[in-house]
């Protein structure tokens, strides 16, 4: 399988450690071998070779913040764009791994549509396109006999859309309901214990939990774009950031958490949809709920079915390699499918 990767930050870099990791692991259980035949950044340069590029030399050269040391060899390019890549000869997959605009989805959006139509199979890490376009983007993969795979893009390395779209397949989801951004599950933890926001919301950005800028996380837009997509995947149709009810855990003081823990209650951003519409907002949940007690940076989802009930998932939602890894659960899919 060759694969173009579409940014090379802790996301392509774990995908690239794992399948350096597992290479033989992967062949003698499933068979399975891949070379990264394309690399396009936005800082770093670009490369494509036809024959496969070397992949510890890639991250060195990554480490080292440039493809300028990545040794030349014949056939050997540096100039060719990601429109390019998406439309070239020796790239079955493309990988999209590169920041995400959740206004628009560009220019991740445009490129999936360009490579569908030349053949390309798409692994998504990039929330964007798959959050604003779904349905349009499944209909143009039907269309051109393709498959567009996302499961990094909810809960990094834990398996919500898998879950809930192949061991749930045949009972009928009416709800999801849950934790869907680690960094506010992470502050809110911490506020509980009586400390501050603004002393829990430094404390996680020294721990990489959160950004310099942190309004994605703490506003709930980062959980809305997620809810976006499992949405769309469980109900099949395009939902909208506007038509959800967002609000983040800034207004939040230490004092609400300390009185919902005395009425045997916690806080928690709960993202949260049906056929009907969804919303992020703080909520209060009895101690004993399955979403109550999940602490730290994890991440949690809740299916209510008609089958079984409430079925809950529980694991980390977040990393560069934890996401790598579910863009490489992607490629097994579509290598046993093919």
């Amino acid at each position: 399988m060759k694969l173009a990767l579409i940014g090379f930050g802790s996301v392509g870099q774990g995908l690239v450690r794992l399948l350096i990791e597992k290479q033989a692991a992967l062949a003698q259980q499933y068979g399975f071998a891949a070379q990264v035949t394309a690399v396009i950044t936005r800082s770093r340069g670009n490369l494509y070779h036809p024959e496969g590029l070397d992949l510890s030399a890639l991250l060195t050269a990554a480490e080292k913040g440039s493809f300028a040391g990545y040794p030349d060899s014949p056939d050997l390019r540096r100039d060719i764009s990601a429109e390019g890549v998406a439309a070239a000869p020796y790239v079955d997959v493309v990988v999209e791994a590169s920041p995400t605009d959740l206004r628009t989805g560009q220019p991740a959006l445009d490129l999936c549509y360009t490579a569908l139509e030349h053949g390309k199979h798409v692994v998504l890490a990039n929330k964007g396109p798959v959050a604003l376009d779904f349905v349009n983007l499944m209909e143009r993969a039907k269309q051109c006999g393709r498959q567009v795979l996302f499961e990094g893009t909810v809960m990094s390395g834990t398996p919500a859309l898998r879950l809930a779209r192949e061991a749930l397949a045949g009972a009928v989801v009416s709800q999801v309901r849950g934790i869907l951004n680690g960094t506010t599950n992470y502050m809110l933890s911490l506020m509980e214990q009586g400390r501050a926001y603004d002393d829990v919301l430094a404390e996680a950005q020294r721990l990489g939990y959160a950004e310099a800028d942190p309004t994605a996380d703490v506003d709930g837009w980062d959980a809305a774009g997620k809810l976006l997509i499992l949405a769309s995947a469980l109900f099949g149709r395009t939902f909208k950031l506007a038509d959800l009810d967002v609000r983040g855990i800034r207004d939040l003081t230490p004092e609400d958490l300390r009185a919902a823990a005395a009425d045997g209650m916690r806080y928690k951003l709960i993202a949260e949809a049906s056929q009907a519409g969804g919303s992020v907002q703080p909520v209060k949940l009895p101690v004993s709920h399955p979403l109550a007690g999940v602490s730290g940076a994890n991440n949690a989802v809740t299916f209510t079915t008609d089958v079984l009930g409430d079925v809950t998932l529980v694991g980390v939602g977040a990393g560069g390699l934890q996401t790598g890894f579910a863009v490489l659960s992607d490629l097994l899919a579509l290598h046993r499918h093919a």
